[in-house]
């Protein structure tokens, strides 16, 4: 998770006590890329048993590797099995990569990771700006599904006017605020489903419940958690 979508929340919401938050993410990375620069592996290296490892990804991810001359080495090959992309991608040289589809890099990574004895959290990317071209629209991509009912929520309780002002750059990067509610909605999430990760969550869940992000039992009811 970068800093936009609420770590610092994250930080409020367990006991630093017996829970450690680290923010291992680098900007403009895919599944793709954060592979290929062994970010995943320099994370491995560094984990023990016991230790929980979220990882979110889908906001660099889109497009396809081809045409190679176009490849910037962020897009993940197309499919949600094993296929793979051989291509040749520019960045200030040429380097030629095969390239694997969005799930083979989540669950490469997920399998070392628990091979360290961490257990892992796939968690959904935070969703972009549904105002930005002035009507409410959105559309679920294969790397939002859990993220479409609390980009619904937000366009539906927070109106186009409170949302667009907290999307100051660009359809992707939030302020604090909607950080802080995306990162409550995972919080919320994990202390309505069954992850023993929720043991170590301070928050009362009422806190967390309300008119923006629901109940648990709506939650569990529109999620398989």
């Amino acid at each position: 998770m970068e800093r936009k979508v609420g770590v610092k929340y994250l930080q409020y919401s367990f006991d630093l006590s017996t829970a450690f938050v680290n923010n291992s993410a680098f900007a403009g990375r895919s599944a793709r890329s954060f592979t290929r620069e062994g970010r995943f592996q320099a994370i491995a290296d560094l984990v023990k048993p016991g230790d929980w490892v979220i990882i979110e990804f889908g906001h660099n991810d889109g497009g396809s590797p081809y045409p190679a001359s176009s490849d910037i080495g962020r897009a993940d090959c197309p499919g949600a099995e094993n296929e793979t992309c051989p291509t040749v991608y520019s960045n200030k040289s040429y380097k030629t990569e095969i390239a694997q589809t969005y799930p083979t890099c989540l669950i490469n990574a997920s399998t070392i990771f628990l091979s360290k004895g961490a257990k892992v959290i796939l968690s959904s990317p935070a969703p972009s700006n549904p105002w930005e071209k002035g009507n409410y629209s959105y559309t679920p991509s294969i790397f939002n599904y859990y993220s479409s009912l609390a980009t619904t929520e937000l366009g539906g309780y927070l109106g186009k006017g409170i949302v667009n002002e907290n999307y100051p750059m660009d359809h992707m990067h939030t302020e604090p605020y909607l950080g802080d509610v995306v990162a409550r909605s995972f919080v919320l999430g994990l202390k309505c489903g069954t992850a023993p990760l929720a043991g170590l969550v301070m928050n009362a869940t009422s806190r967390l419940e309300g008119e923006l992000l629901g109940t648990c039992l709506s939650v569990n009811e529109t999620v398989p958690i």
